[in-house]
């Protein structure tokens, strides 16, 4: 049976989509059952309409499905992606994890693996803590929290053991081979050791 992955992202302009998108490459190749889940925007149609980019990749991704609760209880793991900002997730994907009470309540999201990812228009834009705030919403489910680490030499490459991350100049610059080669790290490594803690589960449910 495939490890169910839900990946669940909020991009403005395309950066953290196209991180999500190596995400998902890197669990596809590793067997998993991927979910590529976007989640509702909420800022008005006339600061879209401001920025080409940004309404540009409106359109460019109408086509995702925005994910619901249903796509978090079906998932054996998550792995959340957001842009950076003032170093906290986006109030997009803030506003969806706030809807997760009834789940949480209801002990529905204990015992899955998590993770997360990230970009930044500036060099040192909040990646790292962005991460750690989503941490602190996993630590709450009852995830088990899985980061790519140093565990292959690309890693000190990209220099984020915490999750894949981007920094974009503003926007100027798509993500590189560097940092799509450590998504598709964190897609792999997460789909690898959800798959493992699965096979542990059954084993300790069947003793």
């Amino acid at each position: 049976m495939a490890t169910k992955i839900a990946i669940i992202y909020y991009s403005a302009t395309g950066t953290t989509y196209q991180l999500a998108k190596s995400v998902e490459e890197g669990a596809k190749n590793a067997g998993a059952e991927v979910k590529l889940r976007k989640v509702k925007e909420l800022a008005p149609q006339e600061a879209i309409d401001s920025n080409k980019d940004w309404a540009a990749h409106k359109i460019e991704t109408q086509n995702i499905k925005e994910a619901t609760l249903d796509d978090l209880e079906w998932a054996d793991a998550v792995i959340l992606g957001t842009p950076t900002r003032y170093g906290l997730p986006s109030a997009q994907l803030k506003q969806f994890l706030d809807s997760t009470g009834p789940l949480w309540g209801e002990g529905k999201l204990a015992n899955k693996i998590g993770s997360a990812f990230t970009s930044a228009a500036t060099k040192h834009g909040g990646q790292e803590s962005t991460i750690l705030a989503i941490n602190n919403v996993f630590y709450h489910w009852g995830s088990i929290i899985v980061a790519p680490g140093y565990t292959e030499g690309s890693q000190f490459e990209s220099g984020n053991p915490y999750g894949a991350s981007f920094t974009s100049n503003n926007g100027e610059l798509d993500p590189d081979d560097i940092a799509k080669t450590a998504a598709r790290l964190q897609g792999k490594r997460v789909a690898k050791i959800t798959a493992q803690f699965l096979v542990g589960k059954e084993q300790h449910q069947e003793a």
